[in-house]
């Protein structure tokens, strides 16, 4: 579907549910009502510290902490505890390049090239046609490619480089694959149209003129400004549920870097529900605002939350930086954030003016969603749902699905079918010319493996059958089986991940031949 025509297509819909979207009194009771709400279901879903702002017109009608900052920790969470809110930053990087297309120093249909010279992808038709809102709707023709940014040892700039590397999926703004990346490379827009840092962008034009005093760019600011009070990312771990380490977003920061705190939430969530304005003064104009929650392209089902399943869309878009559906007569816009150990959501209803934000540290607890939709309930009139019960059910098939598939996949492990060459054969370093090198390397009768830095990309490689390895990391987390192919002198020249054609690492130097 052409962009006029789905243009025109969301503007009958956007105005049907503008039509239909009604206001409504706050309840008497909203707070005790949501606080019960909220408090059972981080009960419920195992949840140790959450945090939730809600925000109606300029009014913040309720702000809270709940649970512990850590399990290993008696800190309570309150609205001051710093959570990262990982992919919801998108939206911070979209309204940041409103505020240049304001200045005449970015126009959205800009060749990325032309803030980006150097900036190539696989293809020069393809580099060609791609343009800056491409960039901010997963438009941009690539495939999922975090493995660059997700190692930790490649650099930011380098990062932007290697991505003509990257095979292409699709012509650009002709289809739709959530990426990272090419937020990544708006963010280098923003430097290089700006001329200022991302991270000094955000604090200079967004964070200071809101009073945002306790958000912080990246984890690496947050952490040297407060490490005492940010919360603990946790997860389960071989059954117990446990601190894990940070994965901080840092290398990508336009894609997800941003830790804040609820009390902060809520002045980004006004400026939001007021058309960006502070204090009566606009930071973006009426237009760029608009242009920042106009669909711009339709989101696959398969590609949309599963969510979808419960609230039943009749159409799914995304913006800049935003999902968007239709609710029972509403029109969302929202967006999840996420990292292994820690949610994010936010939530908005711009025509009734009703926003929420919640932050919380268990990996993926999607009882974020159902606290949305509670609150949109709440504060419109609807008939009360008990969301929490339906989200635990529509997610249990999914993490039922997972158990399964590793049942069967440790059903596969033989390990009677020993290596076909002593362990020591298969140390080296193996390199891929995009997505780099793993190095393995022989430790007291086991082989260990670095496939960037820190301890979700570095563990042991537990013998499989024959000469598979599976990966489990630094954290204790089973992942990636690794494949090794012989040469015909019998020595391991090859490593592919999960068996998979374009990720095979060839050996970079080869010791003398088994015996």
């Amino acid at each position: 579907m052409t962009r006029p025509l789905l243009s025109a297509l969301l503007a009958v819909v956007m105005s049907a549910t503008a039509l239909a979207a009604q206001s409504a009194q706050i309840p008497r009771d909203f707070a005790r009502t949501l606080d019960a709400f909220v408090a059972q279901g981080v009960r419920d879903w195992g949840i140790p510290g959450f945090a939730i702002t809600v925000v109606r017109g300029d009014s913040v009608l309720f702000t809270r902490g709940y649970g512990v900052r850590a399990t290993n920790d008696t800190g309570r969470v309150d609205t001051r505890k710093l959570f990262g809110i990982m992919s919801t930053t998108k939206a911070m990087t979209a309204a940041s390049l409103a505020m240049l297309v304001d200045e005449g120093k970015v126009r959205w249909d800009d060749p990325v090239t032309r803030h980006l010279p150097w900036f190539r992808l696989s293809e020069p038709l393809r580099t060609d046609d791609l343009r800056v809102r491409d960039l901010l709707t997963h438009s941009a023709g690539l495939p999922n490619a975090d493995v660059l940014w997700v190692r930790g040892d490649v650099a930011s700039d380098e990062i932007l480089r290697r991505v003509r590397g990257v095979p292409a999926a699709y012509r650009p703004g002709r289809g739709f694959i959530y990426q990272n990346v090419m937020y990544h490379a708006a963010g280098a827009v923003i430097e290089a149209a700006s001329g200022l840092r991302y991270g000094e962008f955000l604090r200079t034009r967004l964070f200071a003129p809101l009073g945002m005093t306790r958000t912080y760019a990246s984890f690496t600011e947050a952490a040297a400004a407060d490490a005492q009070n940010i919360s603990r990312a946790h997860d389960v771990v071989q059954g117990t549920l446990r601190v894990i380490p940070e994965q901080a977003v840092d290398a990508a920061p336009a894609a997800g870097s941003v830790w804040s705190t609820a009390d902060d939430l809520s002045r980004w969530t006004r400026f939001l529900l007021d058309s960006a304005r502070v204090n009566g003064r606009r930071l973006i104009s009426d237009s760029a605002f608009r242009e920042l929650f106009t669909p711009q392209v339709i989101v696959p089902a398969g590609e949309f939350y599963p969510t979808r399943r419960l609230t039943a869309p009749m159409w799914t878009t995304y913006s800049f930086g935003w999902f968007q559906q239709d609710y029972d007569g509403l029109r969302v816009s929202m967006h999840t954030g996420s990292l292994p150990g820690r949610i994010a959501l936010v939530g908005l209803l711009p025509d009734e003016r009703i926003g929420v934000f919640v932050v919380g540290n268990r990996d993926h607890a999607e009882f974020r969603h159902a606290v949305m939709f509670r609150v949109f309930d709440l504060l419109t009139g609807r008939p009360a749902r008990d969301w929490s019960r339906e989200f635990r059910a529509l997610y249990a098939p999914s993490d039922s699905a997972r158990a399964t598939r590793e049942a069967a996949l440790l059903a596969q492990r033989d390990t009677s079918m020993r290596p076909s060459v002593p362990l020591a054969a298969f140390a080296g370093t193996y390199a891929h010319p995009l997505w780099g090198t793993v190095v393995v390397r022989l430790e007291r009768d086991t082989l260990r493996y670095a496939a960037g830095v820190g301890p979700y990309n570095t563990g042991v490689l537990l013998h499989w059958r024959g000469d598979t390895f599976r990966e489990v990391n630094s954290v204790g987390m089973p992942g990636t089986p690794w494949v090794f192919q012989r040469g015909l002198d019998g020595r391991p020249v090859r490593a592919s991940a999960g068996g998979s054609d374009q990720m095979v690492f060839t050996r970079q130097e080869l010791g003398p031949a088994p015996r």
